[in-house]
C-alpha cells in the first residue's frame, strides 16, 4: 500500500529534513527568489497606478514552497506547468527579471506571450515551462499528458504542475489525480493552498476543507500536507516527491498551506470578505520573515547584511523595469500570426495518386488510414473511450490496431473526454502524435473547455512558441434513430473556434485522404465522420493508396451547372443530389453541387466561382438552421458575390429544436428531407 500522510509530515520525513543540511548559498539563493517575487508584487502595483500596467496577480505569501519546489527540478529537462501566482517558481527556474516584466508591461519581447496574454501566464521553451491560460484546473490533465510522453520515452523526467486551492474544486482535477495514479505516472502536484478562492473560503469548496484528505482517495498517490511558508519543510518535501517520481515509482501530491497577504488580484479588495485580525495573523506566518530569521539564526546573514542584499536587488529591479520600459509594444501588424502553424508546414504531396483500389466503405476508409499512418509514424497514438481491440471502437473504426502496434500505442482511455482532450495536449507538447476519439459528438461537451481555451489557443496565446497537433476524431450526425444523444451534429460550435482545422467528410476517398493529412500536419484538427455514412453505399469509393493525401481547404464540385448552386457537406450531399435530379428533369436545368469537405478552411474561391456563373444558391446542412455554419456561408456570399445574385440566398437546415427525437415519424420530421430541398430548389429556380 502507498503511504498517505495525513494533515502533518510523517515522523520519518521531519526526521530527514533534520538531518539532511542545506548549504548557505542554497538559503541565500532561496531568499534572494523569494524577495524578487515580493517585490514584484509591490512594483507591479505601483506600474499599475502609474497606468503603465493594467493587471496584476499576486505571489506574496507563497514563496517559499515556489522556492523550494523550483530548486529540487531540472530547467530544461523536467517540464513545468505552473499557475498564475508563480513567480517566485519561475524565477528561481530561470526566467530572467527582465522578461518578468516585459510580462508585467505586456511586451513583444515576453517570452511567454509576446504581450497577448495578462501578467503572470507563464511560458519559455527553453526551460520547458509550456504555455499558462487563465482557468484554473486545464493545466492538470496536460502535465499528466507530458508525464505520459515521458514514460514512453523512458527518461527519468518529472512533470511539476501547481495550482490553488480553489482549482481543486474543478472536476478536471480529479480526473488527473486519477490517470496519474493508475498509470504511476512522474507527476508531482503542488497545491498552494492560501485558503481562499478569490472570495470563498476553502470550508464552503471542499469537503472536510482539506485537499489532502480527498487526496488519499487515490490508490498510488502519494499525498502531503505541509506548511508551505517553511523553506526547510517545503524543500524537503519536493525532494522527496521528485526523487520518487524519478525512480518511477509514481505520482505526489504536496498541499502546501500557504498565506495570501495581498488580495486575489489587482482588481480585488480582500478588506470586503477578510477580517483585520486574519490579516495580521497572516502577516506573522511570512515566508520572507521566518527566512530572514532563519539565515540570522543559522548565522548565515546579519539583520544588516539582509538589508543590503535587498538593497542590491532593488537596484536590479529598478534596472530590469528600465529596460522593459523601452521594449515596444507588439506591432498591430502582428495581431494574426501563429493562429495556425505556417503554411510551409501544410505543403505536402497532395493528391499525388488517383483513388484506384477496390471500392470501400467509410469506416473502413478511416480504419486503413489509421493503420498506415500509425506505421509511418511511431510517435502516432490512437486512444479514446472502447477504441482498444477486441472491441475497436463501437463502429469498428480502430480495429485491429492494439493487435498490430500494441497496448502502448492503441489503448482505452477513463470514460472522461476532457481526460482525453488534456492529456492529447500534454502528450503533443512533449512531441507525441494523438489521434484521439470521442465516442460520440453529443459527449464532446465536457472537454469544451479543453478544446476552446486550450487546444485552440495553444500556438497563439504563446506568440507561436508551442504548438499541440492533436487530431479529435468524432463520429456526428442524425438519421440513425439515434435520439437526442446520439445524432447531434456540433460544426456550427466549433467553426466558432480560430485556431482548429474542422473536416467533414462525405465519402470513403476523402475521408482517408483528409485523415491522412489531419495526422500529418501541426495544426490541431476535429475531423467528423457521419455516423449514417459509415457503412452506406452512397458513400463508397475507390480506396486511395498509402500516399494519397487530400488538403484542407478544397472544395469538390460533385456535379457541375449552370442554373444554380447548392453548398452542402456530409450526409446531405447525397440527399442534394436526388433532390437535384428531380428538379432538373422538371425544369430541364443543370444545378452545380458543390460538397465544401472542410469546415475550416473554407474553400471560399470554389463557392465564390460557381455563384458568379450562376446566380443562385442554395445551402443545405443537417445541423440546425439559426446559427448554423450556412448562415456563415451565406453571409459570405452576401459580401463578396451580392451583385451576381438574381435570387435572395436559401437554406435548407435542421429545425431549431434542442434535439433530434428518437420516433422514427419525428426524427424525419426533424432532420432535412429529400423533398425539402427539393421544395427550395422548386422555389429558388422559378423566383
Amino acid at each position: 500500500m502507498p503511504k498517505n500522510l495525513g494533515k502533518h509530515l510523517s515522523s520519518e520525513t521531519e526526521v530527514e529534513a533534520k538531518v539532511i543540511e542545506l548549504k548557505p548559498e542554497v538559503f541565500i539563493q532561496a531568499l534572494k527568489s523569494m524577495y524578487v517575487a515580493r517585490q514584484i508584487d509591490n512594483k507591479a502595483m505601483t506600474l499599475l497606478k502609474q497606468g503603465k500596467a493594467f493587471f496584476h496577480i499576486g505571489v506574496s505569501g507563497h514563496e517559499a514552497i515556489q522556492v523550494a519546489s523550483a530548486m529540487n527540478f531540472r530547467p530544461g529537462y523536467d517540464w513545468f506547468y505552473p499557475y498564475y501566482r508563480d513567480w517566485a517558481f519561475v524565477y528561481q527556474l530561470g526566467v530572467t527579471l527582465e522578461e518578468l516584466f516585459y510580462s508585467v508591461l505586456g511586451r513583444a519581447e515576453c517570452p511567454a506571450t509576446g504581450g497577448r496574454q495578462m501578467p503572470a501566464h507563464f511560458g519559455k521553451k527553453e526551460l520547458r515551462i509550456i504555455t499558462q491560460s487563465s482557468p484554473t484546473g486545464t493545466q492538470y490533465l496536460q502535465a499528466v499528458g507530458t508525464a505520459m510522453g515521458c514514460v514512453r520515452d523512458g527518461t527519468d523526467e518529472v512533470v511539476y504542475v501547481s495550482g490553488g486551492d480553489g482549482s481543486t474544486s474543478e472536476g478536471e482535477f480529479h480526473e488527473a489525480l486519477n490517470w496519474a495514479s493508475k498509470d504511476k505516472l512522474p507527476v508531482i502536484f503542488v497545491i498552494q493552498n492560501n485558503k481562499y478562492a478569490i472570495s470563498v473560503p476553502i470550508y464552503e469548496q471542499t469537503a472536510g476543507a482539506s485537499v489532502a484528505k480527498i487526496g488519499q482517495g487515490f490508490y498510488g498517490l502519494d499525498v502531503y500536507e505541509i506548511d508551505g511558508t517553511d523553506f526547510i519543510q517545503s524543500y524537503q518535501t519536493v525532494k522527496k516527491a521528485v526523487e520518487r517520481a524519478r525512480a518511477g515509482l509514481g505520482p505526489t501530491m504536496i498541499v502546501a498551506n500557504v498565506v495570501r497577504l495581498v488580495p486575489h488580484s489587482s482588481s480585488d479588495d480582500h478588506r470586503k470578505y477578510r477580517k483585520p485580525e486574519e490579516l495580521e495573523f497572516e502577516r506573522l506566518n511570512d515566508p520572507i520573515l521566518k527566512m530572514e530569521n532563519l539565515l540570522i539564526e543559522r548565522g548565515i546573514l546579519t539583520k544588516n547584511e539582509i538589508e543590503k542584499f535587498y538593497s542590491e536587488i532593488d537596484n536590479e529591479i529598478e534596472k530590469a523595469i528600465e529596460k522593459a520600459e523601452q521594449k515596444p509594444y507588439a506591432s498591430p501588424e502582428t495581431v494574426m500570426l501563429h493562429v495556425y502553424a505556417p503554411e510551409k508546414t501544410r505543403q505536402l504531396n497532395y493528391e499525388s495518386t488517383v483513388p484506384s483500389g477496390k471500392p470501400i466503405v467509410m469506416v473502413d476508409a478511416i480504419n486503413h488510414a489509421l493503420h498506415e499512418e500509425m506505421e509511418l509514424n511511431p510517435k502516432m497514438l490512437v486512444y479514446g473511450e472502447d477504441i482498444a481491440d477486441p472491441k475497436g471502437g463501437v463502429f469498428t473504426a480502430t480495429k485491429g490496431l492494439t493487435v498490430k502496434f500494441g497496448k502502448d500505442r492503441a489503448f482505452n482511455s477513463p470514460l472522461a473526454e476532457a481526460s482525453i482532450v488534456g492529456t492529447a495536449i500534454g502528450l503533443a507538447v512533449k512531441g507525441y502524435k494523438p489521434v484521439v476519439e470521442i465516442q460520440f459528438g453529443d459527449y464532446i461537451w465536457p472537454a469544451m473547455m479543453q478544446i476552446r481555451d486550450e487546444l485552440a489557443p495553444f500556438r497563439y496565446r504563446s506568440n507561436g512558441n508551442w504548438s499541440a497537433p492533436v487530431v479529435i476524431r468524432v463520429p456526428v450526425g442524425g438519421y440513425i434513430h439515434g435520439g437526442h444523444y446520439h445524432s447531434q451534429n456540433i460544426e456550427g460550435f466549433f467553426a466558432h473556434l480560430p485556431g482548429i482545422f474542422i473536416a467533414y467528410p462525405s465519402n470513403a476517398a476523402d475521408a482517408k485522404g483528409l485523415l491522412k493529412t489531419a495526422c500529418r500536419i501541426e495544426d490541431p484538427v476535429l475531423f467528423l465522420e457521419h455516423k449514417a455514412l459509415y457503412r452506406s453505399p452512397q458513400a463508397m469509393a475507390p480506396e486511395p493508396d498509402e500516399n494519397y493525401l487530400l488538403p484542407f481547404g478544397k472544395a469538390q464540385v460533385k456535379k457541375p451547372g449552370k442554373d444554380a448552386t447548392i453548398i452542402t457537406w456530409g450526409l446531405m450531399v447525397y440527399k442534394s443530389l436526388e433532390a437535384v435530379k428531380i428538379i432538373e428533369q422538371k425544369y430541364g436545368v443543370e444545378i452545380e453541387v458543390i460538397d465544401i469537405r472542410t469546415i475550416n478552411p473554407l474553400d471560399k474561391e470554389t463557392i465564390l466561382n460557381s455563384v458568379r456563373k450562376t446566380s443562385r444558391v442554395l445551402i443545405v446542412h443537417e445541423d440546425t438552421l439559426t446559427a448554423g455554419f450556412g448562415a456563415e456561408i451565406s453571409a459570405i456570399i452576401a459580401s463578396e458575390a451580392f451583385e451576381y445574385l438574381d435570387a435572395p440566398i436559401k437554406r435548407v437546415a435542421g429545425l431549431d429544436i434542442p434535439g433530434i427525437p428518437y420516433a422514427p415519424t419525428l426524427e424525419e420530421a426533424a432532420l432535412p428531407q429529400t423533398e425539402w430541398i427539393v421544395k427550395a430548389l422548386d422555389e429558388l429556380i422559378r423566383y
